[in-house]
Formats: structure tokens, C-alpha cells, sequence
């Protein structure tokens, strides 16, 4: 253990960037998936910072009642203010929360990262809606000046709280998509707008992520059983039907679907698929004119032939540098690893280091001091 840690520093050197912390995370039986998301989350700067912010503001963490959240806020607390550069950390409180709050992870089985992300993002803005929804009712009995209980505090505007609540977790990951079905009688276009934390996306093999968007927004026929309820027309009718992005999010957190249910064989299979994605990645079927710009600041990867079995390890950028976290062990890779983790263009290959969760940082929000 320290001697990984001290490797890690002679790596980096006088390059170590001043206040970071570079810690490994204990496995307490298969909790890869949660580790690997983990870090991806702390290297996640905007949201570890709005995190480490949010648990700041409690004024007595002692005798706040302990939820998903305030676990996660101490376990990067522990993180970030360790007198030690590099070492492990056995976030124990934290998996131990997960379990308490979700049958899904009890067990000791081999358990999905993308499933636990999902998880973990939706019951952080659960606790703070809850949360804002309490102040907001103890408000209306106290007098503005007194503390807003948890530090969440929602900016109304010209006095009127703008539903629905927008968190800190809506303003990193959130984006909206925007369902446009068109009726291919009378071309009347009927949109429904709906919002994501992440995008989840089919691929093929030997395919780009700018190709599996590509799909993703792809016009679809709807005919024959599919056909579309027009209002206007008052009758099905063959429609169009395509997905757009209307706002781009912050931090766009890309899901690649390797999972596949094969119906003749009863189960699941992995796709091992090779998917390339990019270091800097441009966002063009968008419904704003100007292109988003993102640059990928993690992955977490599959390891592994199939869905039951296999390991999840990160791939993290941090200051310009590449880290591999596998559970305890960091080490400092060259750029250039990213790649070793496309997919492969053969079925059957040695690798089976698969890109499975990508994360991206908008360069706007970069640019703009986020």
C-alpha cells in the first residue's frame, strides 16, 4: 500500500497537483462497480466541489439524520483532507448505506455500474428535493435570516419557486431531450420534452459514440401496429419519429449498452463490440445551432467475457493526467491507454477491457471557470 502510493508520487513528481488527493478504494466483496463510479464521481470536479459545498453548510453533521448523501459528501470529505497524498480508503459507511437503501446490491453478486449510477444520481436528488421541500415549509414559520436546514437553498425567482426543483446534481448531469413525432398526413409535429442523466446508446460493431448518436437521433417510421395517435387527424396514422437533444448537460455521462438480452439463448450476453470515443468529442445532432464541445474525463470499464462475471476498473483524467484506479491500486497511465479499452473488432479477443461508462465535461463549462 505504500508502496504504491509513493510510486505514484515519484511519477508524478513535482508535477503532483497542489490540494489533490489520489486514493485507492477498498472492495469489500464485489463492490468494483461502486468503486469504479466513485471515482469517476470525485474526479467529477464541479460535482465534488458543489458536494464538498453542500456538506460544508451542515451545521451539525452530528445530528443530521444519515442518508445516501451525507455518506457520499463524508466519504469525499475523508478523501479530499487526507494528510497523505496517495493511499486506500475503505468507503465502509458508504457501501454499507448503498445495501441498507437497495435490495438490488445486497448480495455478493457481480452487480451492473451503470445500474448503481442511475441509482445513486436519482436518490441524491430525491434527498435534496426532500430537503428543499422541508426548508421551504419550515420557512414559511421562521424568519428568513435562520439557517436553511442542509444548506440547499433554491434562488426563487422574482419570489416564485420555479417548479420543477432544479438541484445541484440537475445542473451538472441534466440534459433535455425532445421526442418530435410527426404525422405523415396532415405533417403536423407534435414534440414532448423529456429530461436524462445519462444517454444510453446502442451499438454496433466497429462504430463510433458520434456514429451510435448519429442512431440514436435517427428518424423512425412508425406504421403498420406502430402507427401514431395524431390529435389532429383524431385516428392513427403513420408518423415520423425522431430524438433530439434540446439542452446539452454540463457533464454528459454516455451508457454504451454491451449488455444484450439474446432471446435464443435465454441470457444476457456482452457485446465486446469495438466502439471508439474520442478525447474531445463534438455534439452536432443538438436543436441549438452552435456545436457543444465536450472533452472525456472518465471511464469506467468492463473487464471481462460476460454480464455475470468480470471486474470494474477507471480510467481517470486529473489535471492533464491519466489515472487507472482498480479498486486499491492506483497507477499513472499514459493517454494513450484510453484506447486499449475501445471493444475489440474480432468476437473472440484477448481483451476484454471494454469501455462501458463514458464521462465527458462540456468545455463551455471549463471555459467559463466551472
Amino acid at each position: 500500500m505504500g508502496a504504491t502510493g509513493s510510486k505514484l508520487e515519484k511519477a508524478l513528481g513535482d508535477q503532483f497537483p497542489e490540494g489533490e488527493r489520489y486514493f485507492g478504494l477498498e472492495n469489500f466483496g464485489n463492490t468494483c462497480y461502486c468503486n469504479s463510479v466513485l471515482q469517476a464521481l470525485y474526479f467529477c470536479v464541479p460535482f465534488r466541489e458543489q458536494l464538498l459545498e453542500y456538506y460544508g453548510n451542515i451545521k451539525n453533521p452530528g445530528d443530521t439524520e444519515e442518508n445516501l448523501l451525507t455518506c457520499l459528501a463524508e466519504l469525499f470529505m475523508q478523501i479530499s483532507t487526507q494528510k497523505k497524498k496517495t493511499g486506500v480508503i475503505a468507503p465502509k459507511r458508504f457501501v454499507q448505506r448503498v445495501k441498507k437503501e437497495n435490495e438490488l446490491f445486497r448480495g455478493y453478486m457481480h452487480q451492473d455500474a451503470h445500474e448503481f449510477l442511475n441509482f445513486l444520481l436519482n436518490e441524491l436528488v430525491d434527498i435534496l428535493e426532500k430537503e428543499a421541500n422541508a426548508s421551504k415549509g419550515s420557512k414559511e414559520h421562521s424568519s428568513p435570516s435562520e439557517k436553511i436546514p442542509n444548506g440547499v437553498h433554491v434562488p426563487q425567482a422574482n419570489g416564485v419557486r420555479k417548479e420543477p426543483l432544479v438541484t445541484w446534481v440537475h445542473k451538472n448531469f441534466q440534459g433535455i431531450l425532445t421526442n418530435e413525432t410527426k404525422c405523415l398526413r396532415c405533417e403536423t409535429v407534435t414534440a414532448r420534452d423529456e429530461t436524462f442523466l445519462d444517454l444510453s446508446l446502442d451499438i454496433e460493431q466497429n462504430s463510433s459514440i458520434t456514429s451510435c448518436l448519429k442512431n440514436f437521433s435517427s428518424t423512425e417510421t412508425l406504421n403498420a401496429e406502430d402507427k401514431f395517435f395524431c390529435d389532429k387527424c383524431c385516428s392513427l396514422q403513420e408518423a415520423q419519429k425522431r430524438m433530439k437533444i434540446k439542452k446539452p448537460p454540463h457533464i454528459l455521462v454516455i451508457h454504451l449498452k454491451r449488455f444484450k438480452y439474446m432471446e435464443q439463448l435465454g441470457r444476457y450476453k456482452k457485446l465486446s463490440y469495438r466502439v471508439v470515443f474520442p478525447l474531445e468529442l463534438k455534439l452536432t445532432n443538438t436543436m441549438e445551432d452552435a456545436d457543444c464541445e465536450y472533452s472525456l474525463f472518465a471511464v469506467v470499464v468492463h473487464v471481462g467475457s460476460g454480464p455475470n462475471h468480470g471486474h470494474y476498473v477507471s480510467l481517470v483524467k486529473s489535471h492533464n493526467h491519466w489515472l487507472f484506479f482498480d479498486d486499491e491500486n492506483v497507477e499513472m497511465i499514459d493517454e494513450s491507454a484510453v484506447q486499449t479499452s475501445f471493444g475489440s473488432a474480432q468476437e473472440y479477443a484477448s481483451n476484454t477491457d471494454h469501455g462501458y461508462i463514458l464521462f465527458y465535461e462540456s468545455l463551455a463549462a471549463t471555459n467559463s471557470g466551472h
